[in-house]
């Protein structure tokens, strides 16, 4: 972990806010060109269901290892890889050729998951007395990065051309953080020398050792880190779903391609204030079930909306958007205080965003799969509907400590 002085501080949490607005564009910029990219590429809307749930099945593979990658090099060396990977693995998605749109998101989505593991385990650190507001900044910079990028797509790719272009820009903004990334670390070095003195310290040395097998196994074996992951998973389902297919959803009902962008833009947007808000219920009658089933029930709500009135569309984007935002700062706070101290946080967030977001990659995958086999959106939106009325069972598990 690093160590840094007072002096510091305001810049790590400047740079770690503009890294989060970077964990999302790569991935939201395809839901409004998808279709583009099926009728230019050939696809069937299976193939573009796989497409989308690759960076889900990233997330799970990947976040197991983060982990190990951030205690071998550091915090702020593994950022700095993951940020250059994002802008890589963009820009050969968009002009790798066939090999390249595969790889390409492979690479991005791998380095985003090193951001989705390592923010948890820094606001446990870093505000302990506050990880909840903590977190809901963060994930409000998570969300404007993606609703900034589901509304520009569509549009930039009407102007330049194509949807390459327009995916190949969200290569830029992680680049230029990078280079910022890279001057913080050349002019804080003795940041980094405390950090190695950190790392190397009797007590670093015996909380990696708390941190391996026994802290791992007892984290498994508790209920509690799979009701955690399972909210994780059926929340991050729900959010990937919509930010993929919602623009398809709204162009068959007869929307053009620039209004659904707008409907996947209030859906992702509203998502930054419920997520800013949702903290002050994290606490209600000592326990989280009050905001973890105020951040799922929405959802629902939405899913019914599309199912019986498609045509009040974004009335049903905003509310599914106050239910994404709101339960991301859930989920990830869940993780920071269902975590006993920093080790078992850390193996906590690693497993419930690893099974978490292979439970996610099945949702927009299995959406897909089932628009083209159906030939519509009904059966689908039926499906959703149904897991979003799971996430507000577990809602009320999860929000209990008592399950610990």
């Amino acid at each position: 972990m690093l160590a840094y002085d007072r002096s510091s501080t305001g810049l790590w949490v400047a740079l770690i806010f503009l890294v989060s607005l970077n964990l999302r564009p790569a991935i939201a910029a395809v839901g409004p060109v998808l279709a583009q990219m099926g009728t230019d590429l050939a696809w069937g809307e299976g193939v573009q269901g796989v497409l989308t749930a690759i960076p889900l099945i990233a997330f799970a593979v990947v976040s197991p290892l983060v982990t190990f990658l951030a205690r071998r090099i550091g915090i702020d060396i593994s950022i700095l890889l993951a940020l250059l990977c994002i802008a890589a693995g963009d820009f050969a998605r968009s002009f790798g050729g066939g090999v390249g749109i595969w790889l390409g998101t492979v690479v991005f989505a791998s380095a985003i998951a090193v951001g989705n593991v390592l923010v948890p385990v820094i606001a446990k650190r870093d505000y302990a007395g506050h990880v909840a507001m903590a977190t809901g900044v963060y994930s409000g910079c998570i969300t404007a990065g993606s609703a900034t990028a589901g509304l520009l797509s569509a549009p930039l790719a009407q102007m330049w051309g194509g949807w390459r272009a327009s995916l190949a820009f969200w290569s830029v903004p992680p680049l230029v953080v990078a280079v910022l990334w890279a001057l913080r670390i050349l002019h804080n070095r003795k940041i980094v020398v405390a950090s190695a003195a950190v790392r190397n310290s009797p007590s670093a040395q015996s909380a990696r050792s708390q941190s391996s097998r026994g802290v791992f196994a007892r984290v498994l074996r508790r209920p509690m880190t799979w009701y955690v992951t399972a909210f994780m998973g059926l929340q991050s389902s729900a959010f990937y779903t919509m930010s993929n297919w919602m623009p398809s959803i709204s162009a068959s009902i007869g929307y053009d391609a620039s209004t659904a962008g707008v409907h996947l833009f209030i859906f992702q947007g509203i998502g930054i204030f419920s997520g800013l808000l949702i903290p002050k219920l994290m606490n209600v009658r000592g326990n989280q079930v009050c905001a973890a089933l105020t951040a799922s029930a929405p959802m629902f709500i939405a899913g019914l909306g599309m199912l019986l009135l498609p045509h009040l569309m974004p009335v049903w984007a905003f509310v599914g958007g106050c239910a994404q935002g709101a339960s991301l700062v859930v989920a990830l706070a869940l993780i920071a205080l269902r975590g006993r101290d920093s080790a078992e946080t850390v193996v906590l967030s690693g497993v419930a965003q690893s099974f978490g977001y292979l439970i996610a990659s099945l949702g927009p995958l299995m959406f897909g799969v089932l628009v083209q086999a159906t030939g519509g959106h009904h059966v689908p939106l039926m499906v959703f509907t149904f897991v979003a009325f799971l996430q507000c069972v577990v809602a009320v598990i999860v929000g209990r400590p008592s399950k610990m």
